[in-house]
């Protein structure tokens, strides 16, 4: 039987970027209405059994009412404390109790949290964020069916899934942190506001993700020496000065002059120092890390990253074995 976890974060889609930026918010209501479609897609694909994690809204539940579906869907059992090391915490009871698959539902920040939980089982991020590179824009209901495909393993994780890099953030000698797209040095002194929305202040920034097409900082990235999220990549760019600058949308409806001083690229296992302590760290857009001054701080890239669900290619690939097509329909076609 096929254990699928969900995971919906009730904070996601309302941050600081929503006055600084033209960020549309996500109500919570709206993440109801996409697990109800993804627990359809599921049970459609044979999945019987979802386990999830409590929430202060009751997303899954609230999802439930009026649903008529046959499946066992249980919560998971822990004393939650209403941030996000929930989501930690999940995803390590998920990756104990034999889950083979998780959806995600949140932005970088909560997939961040939930790869500190396990980077075993595969994750399905549905975006439901800010500033997103890491989770999809999908079709909640097709979700659902890849993640079930998945699950079940009626498509392999060879032809479904690959393995993201991480950034290993390091204090001295010892890993404290991790981020799964980029890191952000800022030369604040506090974490204060967790979100990070004011450029001037950043003077690095690793990326082990950078599409053109993105928004934040990896669109910064992209425009530059794009890093695709299946290379085991990271680019580093040190920003400031007057010289070169990169036109890119570093948030929703601004579009900003980012000068850049200088580029390197990192290979797995690769290390490069934090400039300029004291400062702060942010990890996929949230101040995380404070660095005090006389620390020793470097970011490394590490191969052993989350295992991510391609959703495409998981329906491209259960397309090809006809896994959604009846032999009569197949018949007929011919």
């Amino acid at each position: 039987m096929a254990l699928v976890g969900i995971i919906a974060n009730p904070e996601s889609g309302k941050d600081i970027r929503r006055l600084v930026a033209y960020g549309s918010c996500f109500d919570n209501q709206e993440k109801v209405r996409i697990v109800r479609r993804v627990l359809l897609g599921l049970r459609a694909v044979g999945v019987d059994r979802v386990c999830y994690m409590p929430d202060y809204h009751g997303i899954v539940p609230r999802a439930l009412d009026s649903l008529k579906i046959d499946m066992a869907i249980d919560p998971l059992v822990f004393d939650a404390r209403g941030d996000q090391r929930d989501s930690t915490t999940a995803a390590r009871l998920m990756e104990e109790q034999g889950a083979t698959c998780v959806v995600t539902l949140g932005g970088d920040g909560t997939n961040r949290v939930v790869a500190k939980g396990t980077t075993q089982i595969p994750i399905l991020p549905i975006s439901t964020g800010t500033n997103n590179v890491f989770p999809y824009m999908v079709e909640a209901t097709v979700a659902g069916l890849a993640a079930g495909l998945v699950a079940t393993g009626a498509v392999p994780l060879g032809e479904s899934t690959f393995r993201s890099t991480r950034l290993d953030v390091k204090v001295g000698d010892k890993v404290v942190d991790l981020a799964i797209v980029d890191v952000a040095v800022c030369d604040d002194l506090f974490v204060a506001s967790r979100a990070i929305w004011d450029f001037r202040k950043i003077t690095q920034i690793f990326l082990n993700r950078a599409e053109p097409s993105s928004i934040g900082f990896s669109s910064i990235g992209g425009l530059l020496h794009p890093v695709r999220a299946e290379e085991e990549l990271c680019l580093c760019l040190e920003l400031g000065g007057t010289g070169s600058f990169v036109k890119a949308p570093v948030a929703p409806g601004i579009i900003e002059r980012v000068f850049i001083k200088g580029s390197h690229l990192m290979r797995v296992g690769d290390e490069m120092p934090i400039e300029g302590a004291p400062c702060v760290l942010a990890l996929d857009g949230e101040r995380e890390v404070e660095v005090r001054r006389g620390q020793d701080a470097a970011i490394r890239l590490a191969a052993e990253g989350p295992v991510v669900v391609n959703v495409q290619r998981t329906m491209s690939n259960a397309m090809k074995r006809r896994l959604l097509v009846s032999a009569t329909d197949h018949a007929a076609a011919s």
